[in-house]
């Protein structure tokens, strides 16, 4: 017989950084490096290197790239402040 207090829940280990962010909001809009970049007025290069980070993420730079995803700029700023208020709720 199984005890149900037996076994301690797994803990979220996955931390996205800001660069990880910005990826996945532009693939999830389908959109490439060139489309962000109109939308968004960051140059190419500059966003390709937040996505590997080779750059960090500036509040000028974040703001920015949230308008052109419609998103408020904490989400790529924090992620990991987001992902423990979503679980939190």
């Amino acid at each position: 017989m199984i005890r149900k207090n037996k076994y301690v829940p797994a803990k979220v280990r996955v931390k996205l950084t800001p660069g990880e962010t910005i990826s996945i909001l532009r693939e999830k809009k389908g959109w490439t490096l060139e489309e962000l970049s109109k939308r968004s007025g960051v140059e190419v290069p500059n966003i390709s290197s937040l996505e590997h980070g080779r750059r960090p993420l500036g509040r000028r730079i974040a703001i920015r790239l949230a308008d052109a995803f419609g998103i408020h700029p904490a989400v790529i700023m924090f992620p990991e402040y987001q992902q423990f208020e979503a679980q939190a709720a």
